[in-house]
């Protein structure tokens, strides 16, 4: 069946699969927090963005092959509450924004930086850095060398709006001039968004309303 992005805590995962790059979603938690387990057809290699909550059902998905890091795209402890278990069972190596490092506590191997590169095998994955969610949030882009970019955007950019900046409009202001500068102005329409709770969507889905979004203050 096709890739759709719609999963289910308890459900089965979805999968979507690339020419370099084969990507998990599942859904865990009382959040209905998404967790996506990326994984190089080359290697094998595999990352996990977002071990958010259910060491059990994602180390399922992790399977026998073990796990080379997990990045965590900020500090709100619904994204890494099963961050220690998924560690401790597979060594893997720990990525987040510097500015919400602090905020995990997990230690982070290493502090991802805006422009930087996480590996996976043969692959880079970009960082892009989006403040106003939290300080430190991060996207993390694969640009599919063999068809359109994907996405996955933690709590910044979710189907009809930017994620919640708590009625703060300089917040919201700095959220959206993110996403509107190293997204939608960065990206094709055809670019895939994987966010961090609920269904997926395009930025061409999305375009036609940062006006209104910003209009609106949220």
């Amino acid at each position: 069946m096709a890739y759709t992005g719609e999963v289910t805590v308890g459900g089965t995962p979805d999968v979507h699969e690339l020419t370099d790059l084969i990507i998990t979603k599942v859904a865990v938690g009382s959040m209905n927090n998404n967790a996506y387990l990326l994984r190089s057809r080359a290697t094998g290699e595999q990352l996990l963005i977002d071990a958010a909550s259910e060491p059990g059902t994602l180390l399922e998905v992790v399977g026998g092959d073990g796990l080379t890091s997990v990045v965590t795209t900020h500090q709100h402890g619904d994204h890494w509450q099963a961050l220690q278990d998924v560690v401790t069972a597979t060594g893997a190596a720990t990525y987040a924004g510097r500015e919400d490092a602090p905020g995990i506590p997990v230690p982070t191997g290493t502090l991802l930086d805006d422009g930087d590169s996480i590996p996976l095998g043969p692959l880079r994955l970009t960082v892009r850095h989006l403040v106003g969610h939290t300080p430190g949030s991060i996207a993390v882009l694969y640009d599919d060398p063999h068809g359109h970019p994907h996405v996955f955007t933690g709590d910044c950019l979710f189907p009809g709006g930017v994620g919640n900046t708590h009625d703060d409009p300089a917040a919201f202001t700095s959220l959206l001039d993110g996403v509107t500068a190293k997204l939608f102005d960065a990206l094709p329409d055809e670019t895939w968004v994987y966010p961090g709770h609920g269904g997926d969507t395009t930025i061409g889905a999305e375009r036609p309303h940062l006006a209104e979004w910003r209009a609106r203050g949220w």
